[in-house]
């Protein structure tokens, strides 16, 4: 897990509006999630606090975000201070999360990608599972671990690009460019693959693992056409997978 997001936590804040973000990846990661009204809920890798207030929002009883980026969670805490949600976040690592309480449910918008081999998935998906009651729901976006990074298409119209360096194996990295208005930063990720991913659920403790297909929101296409995203769409850079334990 070698991108450093203190020096970019700004940055990463301000690519969440990029429109494939709020149109595809926030639409759909929060279809899947459902209605969390009532539910005691935990981002993992919650970055600044953007899905982490959603939840909030949306009617979580009791929402904690846990991120290793200091820079990210004082974002977050700086607009828990601002709007007061009742929200608690937290340093820690995915890997041994500091919770003592068991949740309902858990999201984690890209925390999966940054594992470089099964043991760190496997430590990953163990941390996330302990947290969980019997019966609770992991719902994640990551890279897609079924799609061919070396030969993507490009990406640039959505405001962003992926490269990959040396063979596509286990391990490979992944840099996805993000293009602001001013100037791009980049983050690394790893290449695991479908059977990976499913051994480390399955060894964690979940009882059902379901992979999904990126949806578009109908409010995505009040300024693009739909051929506008078949790109992105077709050809989806990210995947979507809900566990239960």
């Amino acid at each position: 897990m070698t991108t450093n997001y203190d020096p970019i936590a700004e940055q990463y804040q301000r690519s969440k509006q990029q429109p494939w973000r709020t149109f595809v990846e926030c639409y759909t990661l929060m279809e899947l999630t459902g209605d969390p009204r009532d539910l005691t809920a935990l981002d993992v890798a919650c970055g600044e606090g953007f899905y982490t207030r959603m939840i909030r929002e949306r009617g979580a009883a009791r929402v904690t975000g846990v991120d290793l980026s200091q820079g990210m969670i004082e974002l977050a805490q700086k607009q828990e201070a601002a709007h007061q949600q009742g929200i608690n976040y937290i340093v820690g690592d995915a890997r041994e999360l500091p919770v003592a309480d068991e949740y309902d449910l858990a999201i984690a918008a890209y925390l999966l990608n940054y594992a470089r081999t099964r043991d760190e998935l496997q430590a990953m998906c163990d941390g996330i599972a302990r947290a969980l009651k019997p019966g609770g729901r992991f719902v994640t976006v990551n890279s897609s671990p079924a799609f061919h990074f070396p030969s993507a298409p490009s990406f640039r119209q959505f405001g962003f690009e992926t490269t990959t360096v040396g063979d596509w194996q286990e391990g490979t990295p992944i840099t996805w460019t993000f293009h602001l208005e001013d100037g791009p930063f980049d983050i690394e990720n790893y290449h695991l693959s479908v059977e990976t991913h499913e051994a480390a659920f399955r060894e964690a403790g979940f009882n059902e693992v379901h992979w999904h297909t990126p949806q578009l929101s109908p409010d995505g296409l009040k300024d693009n056409t739909i051929d506008f995203w078949t790109p992105l769409m077709e050809n989806s850079p990210v995947a979507f997978i809900e566990c239960v334990k």
